[in-house]
């Protein structure tokens, strides 16, 4: 069964340990998070972005698949089902379409529009038991289309928006999606620290994890944050193992073009990532 995120980052931000939001693209990529954080007894937050819902025919067709999925692997840890970086309308989608979280990513507008709009999907969230995650300050890089280019997160209007019922936090503090360009400047302690203070100890939610150092990832637990994501790192593992394979002529080996066969390198790539970034957020036997 879909739980919320909330219960599991409460105990994440009091326990000092981060829980990992794996984004999702397919099934075989579902199946592989599922079976990392089952063995390591570890709660997962499974992200989906608007573009990859729509690859995958629609929000309602990834609910049904992954709770499907979560019953029939006799899947045992907390798993939420969270919108990542959600529209207005695509938060509104999935909340009708069963997911039990979502991310209204109101950064690009006002703060006065991005009050307003969070508010109304907090009322929403909360009516049907979902939990909701809201962003102020956009995280750099290219999602989904949407470009950022890596800002500090005003603490005020963090407060603002925490004042609203949400449940957890993005705050941006230098960290931007995909790979990290060599002349990053690392993330903005100084102002995740002034963030936690002004947010009333509200779970904190780091974007872009892909690529940010070890020891920055644990500062960063240490000063409030209890959410990870992570989702192109796993798509560069992927891609490597399943390059390596087809290199090696291993598609062209008896059945080696069957899709399970030739997908099956990628897919345990992604669960060895995943397995490491679990160590690493120190969530492994917190399920």
């Amino acid at each position: 069964m879909l739980v919320n995120a909330t219960e599991m980052l409460i105990k994440a931000r009091d326990g000092h340990y981060g829980v990992p939001q794996f984004n999702i693209n397919n099934l075989e990529w579902t199946k592989a998070v599922l079976t990392a954080c089952e063995e390591m007894k570890s709660p997962v937050i499974l992200g989906v972005s608007e573009g990859a819902g729509k690859y995958m025919t629609g929000f309602k067709t990834v609910a049904a698949m992954v709770s499907a999925m979560v019953d029939s692997m006799g899947i045992t840890v907390p798993v939420a089902l969270h919108l990542d970086h959600g529209t207005y309308e695509g938060c509104k989608a999935c909340v009708e379409a069963g997911f039990s979280s979502i991310m209204f990513d109101g950064s690009h507008y006002s703060i006065e529009e991005n009050v307003e709009k969070t508010k109304e999907l907090v009322a929403l969230a909360h009516s049907k038991g979902l939990s909701i995650e809201a962003e102020v300050g956009s995280i750099g890089g290219v999602e989904d289309g949407v470009v950022g280019a890596g800002e500090i997160a005003d603490p005020e209007e963090c407060a603002k928006i925490t004042a609203l019922g949400i449940d957890f936090l993005a705050a941006g503090i230098g960290n931007i999606h995909g790979v990290y360009p060599a002349n990053w400047k690392g993330l903005d302690f100084e102002a995740l620290d002034r963030i936690h203070k002004a947010t009333n100890n509200i779970p904190l939610v780091l974007h872009g994890g892909t690529g940010i150092p070890d020891e920055m990832i644990a500062k960063a637990i240490s000063l409030g944050v209890s959410k990870i994501n992570i989702n192109t790192e796993c798509q560069l593992v992927f891609a490597e193992a399943t390059r390596k394979y087809i290199e090696a002529g291993k598609d062209q080996q008896g059945k080696g073009f069957d899709p399970r066969k030739l997908l099956a390198p990628g897919a345990q790539a992604i669960i060895d990532k995943c397995k490491e970034k679990i160590e690493l957020f120190g969530c492994a036997g917190k399920g």
